[in-house]
Order: structure tokens, then C-alpha cells, then sequence
């Protein structure tokens, strides 16, 4: 797996801190164990891992300056991509959020696993955190399934005037992007570009799409979950 990663980091010009993959087999091999009794990723063994985990999360160092950051993962899972980002940038302060307890709970003992600091992982709903959590970070993201503009309104709350939100997404979004201009105005937001990358020694192209935040969001948002449904921006 080391050797996966080191030349998938080549390729895409990065270079991994010192301990970092010592790290990424620890996370390998704690995943895998609790994988077996949790179904946290139907996405198993060290290629696979590494090249549809590891090295797919490592492209949204390519679309935002993450140093220093304070960044928060919007439906982390299993801790993807925020955990092999705070991996790779260990200035960076995260949050973890994710719905499930026994996927938050996971990525907790991760972090006391790894020996993390400057990382936190959180149970709850994204539409139902905290008044003091919104407009608190710098960057947020997320990998889920889901359309664009209801991912930006679960994530861009969360994000300072000035900041980014980074959705990862398929190759073909382009049409998903333009029926989110709509919601990215409301939010307060807009699309700047959308960055296509190969995933290091896979066929799998990708994108992330990259939405600066240019003023707070109004504080109707985000609605319920069902009403983001029922009715989208």
C-alpha cells in the first residue's frame, strides 16, 4: 500500500508529511477490522483502498490551500475525505460530522488511534447543528451521494464570507453544477471552477467542484431535510 500511495502522491505533486504512511496503514488496517462487523465501505482491500480512498480524498489538496485551515467534512462516513486530508495537512484543524453513531464513533477512535490533534468527529445532523458553528470555517466538504444543490445547502452555512466548499463528485456533473446556480446565489455562494482529475493508476475521472463563499447565508437556511427535498433551491 505505501508504495501505491507514494507514487499516486508523485503524480499528483504532493508529498506526504513525516509519519503520514505509518498512519494511512493504521487507518487501513483499523477500517478493515471494524469494516468486518460495521459495514463502514464497500470499498475493501489495500489497492482498492488506496487508490479509491486514499488517493481520491488527496485531489482537494489541489483545489484549496488546506494549511492552517480550519476545515469541516459534511457526512464524513468512515472519514472520508477528512481524515486522510488532516493526514496530509496536520496544521489543519478539523471537524468530522456525520449523522450515524457508530460511523462517528469509529472515526473518534480513529483519531485517538492515529494519535491526531486539532481534529475532532461529531454525531449529529447537518441542518441541526449548533447557531455557533455556522460561518466558522474556512473550507467545508463533502463526498456524499447527493445533488449538488442540496449539498450546498447543508454545507455552506457552515462556511465564512471568503471561504470555499469543495464537493466531490463523477466526471460528468456539468449539468448537476449548472441547476445549482440557482441555490449557490440564495446561499450566498458561487461556482468558480470545477477541477477533473484521473485518480493515480485508475481510469476513474473525477471532479471537484469549487464554490466560493461571497457572503453570509441567510439564516432560513439550511430548511429540514425533507423540505430540501420536497422543494430544492
Amino acid at each position: 500500500m505505501e508504495e501505491i500511495l507514494l507514487s499516486g502522491l508523485a503524480e499528483l505533486g504532493l508529498e506526504p508529511p513525516e509519519g503520514a504512511l505509518g498512519r494511512f496503514r493504521a487507518y487501513y488496517e483499523y477500517l478493515t477490522e471494524r469494516n468486518a462487523v460495521m459495514d463502514l465501505t464497500a470499498i475493501t482491500g489495500e489497492e482498492e483502498t488506496a487508490r479509491s480512498h486514499f488517493l481520491d480524498c488527496f485531489a482537494l489538496l489541489r483545489a484549496a490551500d488546506f494549511e492552517g485551515r480550519s476545515f469541516i467534512d459534511v457526512g464524513s462516513g468512515a472519514g472520508f475525505p477528512g481524515l486522510p486530508v488532516k493526514i496530509m495537512s496536520p496544521t489543519t484543524r478539523v471537524t468530522l460530522l456525520d449523522s450515524q453513531r457508530k460511523r462517528a464513533d469509529f472515526t473518534a477512535e480513529c483519531i485517538e488511534r492515529l494519535g491526531l490533534e486539532g481534529i475532532e468527529s461529531l454525531c449529529m445532523r447537518a441542518e441541526e447543528t449548533p447557531r455557533e458553528m455556522r460561518e466558522r470555517y474556512d473550507i467545508a466538504s463533502s463526498r456524499a451521494v447527493a445533488k449538488l444543490n442540496l449539498l450546498m445547502e447543508l454545507c455552506l452555512p457552515f462556511v465564512r464570507a471568503g471561504g470555499v466548499f469543495l464537493a466531490m463528485k463523477g466526471p460528468g456533473c456539468e449539468e448537476e453544477v449548472a441547476a445549482a446556480a440557482n441555490a449557490a446565489g440564495q446561499l450566498g455562494a458561487r461556482v468558480r471552477s470545477v477541477l477533473r482529475y484521473r485518480v493515480p493508476g485508475t481510469e476513474a475521472e473525477h471532479s471537484v467542484v469549487i464554490v466560493d463563499k461571497l457572503s453570509p447565508t441567510p439564516p432560513q437556511f439550511p430548511r429540514r431535510w425533507a423540505r430540501m427535498v420536497k422543494k430544492p433551491l
